[in-house]
């Protein structure tokens, strides 16, 4: 069965090749075949972008996809639009949020604000100064409260649970955030300074606060990269974890027997055992841990308080 991006191509290429269509002819937007199709933007997009691979359409600025492979460069003139940091940053996150960072462009952003590529770097710089912009302001819709809770472990919870809801608003915010190279950006670093706060009061050095900080961010990261690439997939395969799962099962079962993977046999037994996969759930679950071997480490470094 093919995927529901390769549908929607089908679907369109027919209408090019028996004419319905025509050179010129402008074909639905990434929005209506979202609404016509019941599917995500990354699918609509990838859907038209294959016709594009194909030489059967290409894209206008400031008119959208049209039938017809492109003759040249369309000119993109500035239009006397008087533009705001801020608004920039918001089209970047639409683009970002329905297609993904990889299809984000300085020239696609542009051509949403119908302005030309040149004219935006008077308010945001390059890409890689839009896109930690973009990374401000996605992390700044779940800003850290006030008043912190009581407990060392209650702040670090809040913390974390703002970061996993800030990468499930924004999918591709996990993979646009370092952990090696963290971005210096002022909604980011109060998430930073609550753990901070949280670990210093078990008194260990610097060292050992930083690294504290870092494998709990760390850890929601690594679990919120799983988000974007399970939301793709379900789109591209049009199956659900849980249905995909049901049908590696017999080929499970065959692997079993056949390796006497007596781990897995015993999840089996005596009632059989059905795993509804989650990715809360995981998250919730690892991080019960991570805080868990936390504690530990801490009151096994703890120094007298002064």
């Amino acid at each position: 069965m093919a995927a529901p991006y390769q549908q929607i191509a089908a679907e369109l290429r027919s209408l090019i090749t028996t004419g319905q269509l025509k050179p010129g002819d402008r074909l639905p937007s990434t929005r209506a075949l979202v609404r016509t199709h019941g599917v995500a933007m990354a699918t609509a997009t990838k859907a038209l972008t294959l016709l594009q691979q194909e030489g059967l359409v290409h894209s206008l600025p400031g008119v959208g996809t049209v039938v017809g492979a492109a003759e040249g460069r369309a000119r993109v003139v500035e239009a006397p639009v008087v533009l705001s940091r801020e608004e920039v940053v918001r089209t970047a996150l639409r683009i970002a949020d329905g297609e993904g960072l990889g299809a984000l462009s300085m020239r696609r952003v542009a051509t949403e604000l119908g302005v030309s590529t040149m004219a935006l770097y008077r308010y945001v710089g390059g890409k890689e100064a839009l896109v930690l912009q973009m990374v401000d302001v996605a992390i700044g819709e779940f800003p850290m409260p006030r008043e912190l809770p009581g407990s060392w472990r209650a702040v670090i919870e809040t913390a974390a649970r703002a970061q996993w809801s800030a990468y499930k608003a924004h999918l591709w915010l996990a993979s646009a955030v370092s952990i090696g190279r963290p971005q210096v950006l002022p909604n980011l670093l109060p998430h930073t300074d609550a753990v901070l706060r949280a670990v210093g009061g078990f008194g260990v050095d610097a060292n050992t606060s930083m690294y504290a900080a870092i494998t709990v961010f760390g850890y929601v990261r690594g679990v919120a990269l799983n988000l974007e690439s399970e939301a793709y997939a379900e789109q591209d395969t049009g199956l659900t974890a849980d249905e995909w799962a049901d049908q590696q099962a017999g080929r499970l079962a065959e692997l079993i027997v056949e390796q006497d993977l007596a781990g897995f046999r015993a999840l089996a037994e005596p009632d059989g055992f059905e795993f509804d996969f989650q990715l809360d759930e995981l998250f919730e679950f690892g991080l019960g841990i991570v805080l868990d071997g936390l504690a530990v480490k801490l009151q096994r470094l703890r120094t007298p308080l002064r």
